[in-house]
């Protein structure tokens, strides 16, 4: 019988949708294990070879728990908020909804063709008014939140209100956008909207003003990694840094929480170093400067309050208030001018690069250790967010300030004794300090650091700091409050009104706040977002319902909120509702959330490691403080898959001509090389008739050909359509099968790693599974399976399987799993096995690999429930161990040649036997061997 994949794959496909194979609940007598893949965005371009990585990747670990006895929930959604379907919508008048419903569609086709376990009666898409329900109530939780420092938890707003009442802020220790100070008199005096002000101030969720990326273009702000060289990724508009009155979330609150956390889960080192340096914990003092012949002071944050004595010139971010007070009239139109080329900039940018550039303020500051006036300049690799958005300059010690003082001529103090700054700074971690006051400045203050080893400079410095009121001792943080409003159409909603100019937000009982119908996609002819455009988007608070905006009044009617929620809105808490998507009342109910607690398996790609992964641990750290998630920690392992690139294929033309020449005799002309379709390349031969048909320019073409073949040039590249190298799964599918395919991906390289796509290799596994399904029918159809005992060899053959395939499985090297299958089957053939106790067992070893060739052989041995559901054998030692060993026999140390020997046979008689060999006497020449060494299953070395 014939191995027909097509028809094997569409039946059991079919029949796991018909037996409910893949759907799971909660079953307290198993033990859990929750797989979860970052779910994808639908685009119009569907899935291509290498989106499945990651799905097949985790669907081979949820298939291999679930046969180890595992209740293994697996499910698959969509991100279905996104900016190509508005763009889309804006070209074409078509409704996101049904451009993003016809994608789902596409991708959900795809990813049944291939074969994932996925429990579909669990799908989610975060455009679904019943999933992003949760999505406003968690946002209404978080306004009506305050992070308290000393419980280092959310608590209650109203907690405040009271307290605020009886002792106003007196001794409040919470996190807050500014430090402000009031008594309860001064608080009870206050009117509903400097209440609200003040709570502002405090609230998780945030109305504040803050630095975006602006893109005209497209009328929204973008997050910073949508921003690439100062254009948006989509479409390349022009970006620029704007103040802007935005929704924030007070994710800095969760700073160090976030921090701690990355000691408690499982992912790489790597991955936790990424997210500690965009936390960015560093401790240091604050300290104030007076600015020289004004009222005006400020505050720097330092990590190294101990190099003040070396400060020659004071830097200011672009978008710092200071700015505006700091700039001298001579200098103002030098400055404006600056500013407006840093608007180009986002703040990831001007991290990364490293050109100087800057221009005084006109204005200096006195150094409160030495008295002295020094410049303050403005320069875009200071950023507003980070500290206060001013900086001390010590060029000797830093390799920034270092930059800026060579470029402009500024003073360069060393503090450090013997250290060299005559080409670059030193890093000043450790020394013996000086200059610290210089021996020629007459003292200003009563500190002297000279002599000291720099880690007492350090604590000295601190608590003198301390002691005389120039500041405070202070932790602080890189990472920022996440900018939570988009001015786009096609996002969830806020459940937000206004009244008197504050926000409001509608009655819990009345989410969810569904996206209206809008005439246009674009912003409105004033400038506000395209919910400007809606009729019928105003919140009347007696009856709680929607209605129309001639309806306003201000009184009981009131607008509502024009922005929607940026596109990690609903991707931060996805992997809860997974867990209960029907529920009506909650998020999640308590005892499933006790039962699946969180993501044992996460798997994704590293371009999230600074976005979605730092969002979703803080949002479930909130949802965790409010006992709504019984973890902590969403994720308990990560794996991030690699990206499978694209190998294109080319052709070459000769110039001025419609004819082609191959590969290897292209140096012969002069050749313009140009990409071609790959799907119309097979082991890089084109076929010739589908390139003429591919393109009308082409249709004459005429071809040189070596060997009667057009062979292609080819380079590995990123996947993409303008290259041609775009690879449909369908296609190899149809092709080679499902099964080929994913057994091909793996095939292809470590999971963690980026490797090319070549379909070069991929007819050897489709071989592979051929020779696996001929070991159970000939050639003529007859069945081979018999139920005779195996013998050792192939009782070896397999437990070399079972003990290599699990191990792999285990730490994710799939690919040598692949070549153990490969192996053992070549193995199997040689010994003509034919035995159902083999062959049993080796079905189920690949089945979390080739599930559907699996299933349909598991039934021919006469099995009547899913493969699925069978139990992952043990290997066995005994069957392992070798009968015989082959020893190497060397004479003074060099080897000379072979012998096989029982594997228990004593050392005494390994040596009488080596001694016997005919071949022993030509090296030892008659003479009488001093000792000889025998090295248990390895060597045996005569000293002659």
């Amino acid at each position: 019988m014939e191995y027909n994949f097509r028809e094997i794959e569409k039946k059991w496909q079919k029949r796991w949708v018909d037996d409910k194979t893949y759907q799971v609940t909660e079953d307290d007598s198993k033990q859990k294990f929750y797989v979860l893949n970052m779910f994808p965005y639908p685009s119009g371009a569907g899935l291509h070879v290498g989106h499945p990585l990651g799905y097949i990747a985790s669907d081979i670990y949820a298939r291999y728990k679930r046969l180890q006895g595992f209740n293994v929930l697996n499910p698959m959604g969509y991100d279905a908020y996104g900016l190509p379907a508005e763009q889309y919508a804006i070209q074409t008048g078509q409704h996101p909804a049904i451009t993003t419903d016809a994608n789902i569609k596409r991708y959900k086709e795809q990813l049944d063709n291939i074969g994932f376990s996925f429990d579909w009666n669990r799908e989610i898409r975060t455009c679904d008014p019943e999933y992003y329900h949760w999505t406003q109530w968690a946002f209404q939780k978080m306004f009506n939140s305050y992070y308290c420092n000393d419980t280092q938890q959310a608590r209650p707003i109203e907690e405040l209100e009271k307290a605020f009442a009886l002792y106003g802020n007196e001794g409040l220790n919470a996190a807050c956008s500014e430090e402000i100070r009031f008594t309860a008199d001064e608080w009870n005096a206050k009117n509903e909207k400097e209440k609200q002000e003040i709570l502002m101030n405090y609230r998780i969720a945030y109305l504040g003003e803050t630095m975006v990326n602006w893109c005209a273009e497209l009328g929204t702000v973008l997050a910073n990694d949508e921003v690439v060289d100062g254009v948006s990724e989509r479409g390349g508009f022009p970006v620029v840094q704007k103040k802007m009155r935005q929704w924030c979330l007070r994710v800095s609150a969760y700073a160090q929480r976030l921090l701690d956390g990355l000691d408690t889960i499982d992912w790489t080192d790597s991955l936790k170093e990424t997210q500690k340096n965009w936390i960015g914990r560093s401790e240091g003092a604050e300290v104030q400067f007076k600015v020289k012949d004004s009222d005006i002071e400020f505050t720097i944050f330092t990590t190294r309050a101990d190099t003040m004595f070396g400060v020659t010139f004071m830097v200011l971010a672009p978008e710092s208030e200071l700015v505006a007070q700091l700039t001298t009239p001579e200098q103002k139109a030098e400055v404006n001018a600056y500013l407006d080329r840093t608007k180009k900039r986002t703040e990831r940018e001007r991290i990364a690069d490293r050109s100087v550039t800057g221009v005084f303020s006109g204005s200096y500051a006195i150094n409160p250790f030495t008295g002295e006036a020094v410049p303050v300049w403005i320069s875009d690799y200071v950023l507003a967010g980070y500290g206060t958005g001013a900086i001390m300059a010590v060029p000797a010690h830093d390799s920034r300030d270092y930059a800026f003082a060579k470029h402009f001529g500024l003073e360069i103090r060393p503090l450090v004794e013997g250290c060299d700054v005559s080409e670059e700074s030193f890093d000043a971690k450790e020394g013996i300090v000086c200059n610290s006051p210089r021996p020629d400045a007459t003292p200003y203050c009563d500190l002297s650091l000279n002599g000291l080893t720099i880690k007492e400079a350090i604590e000295t410095t601190k608590k003198y700091v301390k002691e005389h009121n120039l500041g405070r001792v202070k932790v602080n943080y890189r990472l920022r409050d996440a900018i939570f409003s988009r001015q786009r159409y096609w996002g969830e909603p806020f459940p937000v009104y206004y009244k008197d100019g504050m926000p409001y937000m509608i009655d819990e009982a009345s989410l969810p706040l569904e996206l209206p119908e809008v005439a246009k996609f674009l912003p409105t002819e004033t400038g506000e977002p395209p919910l400007g455009h809606a009729t019928r988007w105003a919140w009347d608070t007696a009856n709680k319902c929607v209605v129309e905006n001639e309806k306003i009044d201000n009184a009981t009617i009131f607008p509502l909120e024009l922005n929607t929620m940026p596109g990690f809105a609903g991707s931060s808490a996805y992997y809860l509702r997974y867990m209960d998507p029907r529920n009506h009342q909650a998020l999640v109910g308590p005892k499933t959330d006790r039962y699946w607690k969180n993501v044992d398996l996460y798997v994704g790609g590293t371009e999230h490691a600074t976005g979605h992964l730092i969002y979703s641990r803080f949002w479930n750290k909130f949802l965790h403080d409010l006992g709504v998630s019984t973890v902590e920690e969403p994720f308990q392992k990560l794996v991030n898959q690699g990206m499978i690139q694209g190998r294109s294929n080319f052709v070459y033309r000769i110039k001025d001509t419609n004819t082609f020449v191959s590969l290897n005799l292209k140096d012969q002309y002069d050749v313009t090389p140009i990409h071609v379709d790959v799907n119309i390349v097979s082991n890089d031969i084109l076929d010739l008739e589908a390139f003429k048909a591919w393109r009308p320019e082409y249709a004459t073409a005429e071809f040189i050909l070596e060997d009667g073949k057009y062979i292609c040039g080819w380079a590995v590249e990123k996947m993409s359509k303008s290259m041609f190298n775009v690879v449909n799964p369908d296609m190899i599918v149809e092709k080679y099968g499902a099964d080929t395919l994913r057994m091909y991906e793996m095939f292809l390289g470590p999971v963690e790693q980026s490797k090319p796509w070549d379909t070069n290799g991929i007819d050897g596994v489709h071989r592979f599974l051929k020779k696996f399904w001929s070991l159970f029918y000939s050639r003529t159809d007859e069945y081979l399976v018999k139920e005779e005992p195996a013998t050792k060899d192939e009782l070896k053959s397999l437990h070399k399987l079972i003990k290599k395939v699990t191990g792999d499985i285990e730490q994710f090297s799939y690919n040598t799993s692949v070549s153990a299958f490969m192996i053992c089957v070549n193995e199997l053939s040689t010994l003509k096995c034919n035995k159902k106790e083999v062959l049993e067992q080796f079905i189920i070893l690949l089945t979390p690999f080739a599930p559907h060739i699996c299933e349909e052989l598991w039934h021919t041995l006469g099995h009547d429930t899913s493969v699925c559901d069978a139990v992952w054998p043990a290997y066995n030692e005994e069957y392992l161990k070798e009968d015989t060993v082959n020893y190497t026999i060397s004479f003074n140390g060099k080897a000379r040649f072979n012998m096989e020997f029982a594997a228990d046979e004593s050392s005494e008689a390994i040596q009488a036997t080596v001694l016997a060999d005919e071949r022993s006497q030509k090296w030892i020449e008659g003479k009488t061997p001093k000792k000889i060494i025998v090295v248990p299953k390895k060597i045996v070395n005569v000293v002659v």
